[in-house]
């Protein structure tokens, strides 16, 4: 049988396709200029048990409700948020809320419930209560990237005192909203996090979206700023710009080991940690979450050693005759992990944090950030 080519209706579907590509060049022109920004779905986490969502909802409503309200409702004391914004658990499920539910927020009413830093639940517990408030928010998660948003510091900051200091606090301190100068909250979240808060704004409480009112970049410039408040509100204390080589891996030197007495032969405790950085004994600190989070907010003088690394590439530069010791924040599966394989190759004076770098912070003892650093956005950190 003999095609017959219509060139009418070639043409009419070639005029089709022009005038649909314009309306898609209008549709993303105007979505930047507005400050809207498409974001790819990702999968449900897992749906709860009977008996996990009771006993998360019973514990919800013995822990959080007095301040979050027995509706999740919010600000029923000490300006608590909503628990029940579909924009929050969209994007933040689950580290942004596991993190603060376990750890808290440092210097202010937030406490840590994780058993870990003295709290009341286990981890399984804080797992299930996260999954539980997702579940009933009804909401769907979107995917952020674990890269940092670069912006203009500077504009970002015209930008927060025009539009958000009358309710964040001018240094960020929290008047009648969230402290968004937090050092925890900082270091806990991803920046595409504190980015699609300003985006969609919190549904149900008085956080207005800003998507019609700043542009894309607008938005990327008060991300940045916000972000660049991670070390303190006046950013006194210098920012680390580069991943430290081989050469800086050896804290101190030329001092002593430290004389750590360890939990089940392998756990070091904060408190014991701290004062071995303070008496500058000699070690190695490895920070085994992803690079990226590393760029958060790490333990000062710790290298990325990420979980997944190549041992056998990244070993050749670890020597074996100084004591290591490793963090992270699931709160120690991650290294862990890594460093019963380090001891399976020889690395016998090895210890790993036992409450992690998220109960690090919350009992008090410092972190500094790194900036500049881009990683792989599709791998979640640990």
């Amino acid at each position: 049988m003999t095609r017959v080519f219509d060139r009418n209706k070639s043409n009419g579907m070639s005029i089709a396709s022009k005038v649909l590509g314009v309306v898609l060049t209008l549709f993303v022109f105007v979505c930047q200029a507005n400050g809207t920004r498409v974001y790819e779905k990702q999968s449900p986490p897992r749906e709860l048990t009977e008996d996990q969502a009771t006993r998360a909802e019973k514990n919800y409503q013995k822990y959080c409700s007095l301040c979050h309200g027995a509706n999740r409702e919010g600000y029923a004391n000490d300006h608590a948020p909503s628990l029940r914004s579909k924009s929050l658990f969209e994007s933040g499920v689950p580290h942004s809320i596991l993190r603060p539910m376990s750890y808290g927020r440092q210097g202010t009413a937030m406490a840590g419930y994780l058993e870990d830093v003295g709290g009341p639940l286990t981890l399984d517990e804080t797992w299930d209560l996260t999954y539980w408030l997702f579940w009933q928010s009804g909401a769907e998660r979107v995917k952020l990237s674990e890269n940092p948003v670069p912006g203009d510091v500077q504009k970002g900051e015209e930008i927060y005192q025009q539009n958000c200091a009358s309710c964040h606090g001018k240094e960020g301190q929290g008047i009648n909203a969230p402290a968004l100068g937090n050092q925890s909250a900082l270091t806990h979240n991803k920046d595409e996090f504190i980015r699609y808060a300003i985006e969609k704004g919190r549904d149900g409480t008085p956080m207005q979206s800003f998507a019609d009112k700043l542009s894309v970049q607008d938005i990327d410039d008060l991300t940045a700023f916000i972000r660049s408040r991670s070390n303190g509100w006046e950013m006194e204390k210098p920012m680390l710009s580069a991943i430290p080589g081989p050469e800086k891996y050896v804290l101190n030197p030329d001092s002593e080991d430290p004389d750590f007495e360890l939990t089940d032969d392998i756990y070091v405790s904060s408190e014991d940690l701290f004062k071995a950085i303070k008496a500058n004994k000699k070690m190695i600190l490895l920070d085994t979450r992803v690079p990226s989070v590393w760029q958060r907010g790490h333990i000062e003088g710790a290298i990325p050693f990420p979980y997944y690394t190549d041992l056998d590439d990244k070993i050749k530069d670890l020597p074996k005759d100084v004591y290591l010791v490793g963090y992270c924040s699931c709160p120690r599966a991650a290294t862990e992990y890594i460093f019963r394989k380090l001891r399976a190759r020889g690395y016998e004076k090895s210890a790993v944090l036992y409450e992690g770098i998220f109960g690090w912070m919350n009992m008090g003892y410092p972190v500094t950030r790194a900036e500049g650093q881009f990683d792989d956005p599709d791998i979640a950190g640990h």
